[in-house]
């Protein structure tokens, strides 16, 4: 039986924060693997800027050469629509019937996860890690698990150290300015976009 951690994103692109949120995921929660899973967006409900499925998978699997334990997954990108993540947990679990999951979530998601669609199913499958946005969430990430989802037969891991705060839309918007992404993106997922010519309006 393997302990396998979800994380999930459109990755547009993927940066530092991720890897952080996937490499503290592992050490804590001791899992085996970790599988970063671009979701399928729809050409017609893109967000602003969204690049290829490919490309993404192509920045994932760039930014994860030095994790041996993380792999990359175009599963949720071949269901297409829209991906719920109570459909993935359940065709993930119907194909690995042994393995154990994790779900790996920032702390904006965890707080509101009661609101996603079919929250028990996911709280059945997978026990979700919750990685706050800094120390003082700590506390108030806990008392939302407890207050709330444990009622809805949640199990959850609350960590109590943060990662890396930086968001996508500001490494699209400041693509051109490598040297104020230089701590936030892989070098070689910048290099990747540049080549490909990525983000330009």
């Amino acid at each position: 039986m393997s302990r396998i951690g979800i994380l999930g994103g459109t990755f547009n692109p993927i940066h530092n924060g991720h890897i952080q949120m996937a490499e503290y995921s592992h050490d804590a929660a001791k899992l085996d693997k970790v599988i970063l899973m671009p979701t399928f967006v729809p050409p017609h409900k893109g967000s602003t800027n969204l690049v290829s499925c490919e490309h993404r998978l192509n920045m994932c699997r760039l930014a994860c050469l030095n994790l041996p334990y993380a792999e990359v997954s175009d599963f949720e990108i071949k269901l297409e629509g829209k991906s719920y993540t109570y459909r993935t947990l359940e065709l993930l679990k119907s194909q690995n019937k042994n393995d154990e999951f994790f779900f790996i979530v920032g702390a904006d998601m965890f707080l509101s996860m009661q609101n996603w669609k079919n929250p028990e199913i996911i709280f059945e499958l997978a026990t979700v890690i919750a990685i706050p946005r800094d120390k003082d969430s700590v506390s108030e990430l806990k008392e939302h698990y407890n207050n709330v989802l444990k009622k809805m037969g949640a199990k959850a891991i609350v960590l109590k150290d943060s990662v890396l705060t930086v968001s996508s839309t500001y490494i699209r918007d400041n693509i051109d300015n490598q040297s104020a992404l230089q701590s936030l993106i892989d070098s070689r997922v910048y290099n990747y976009i540049k080549k490909n010519n990525l983000y330009r309006v």
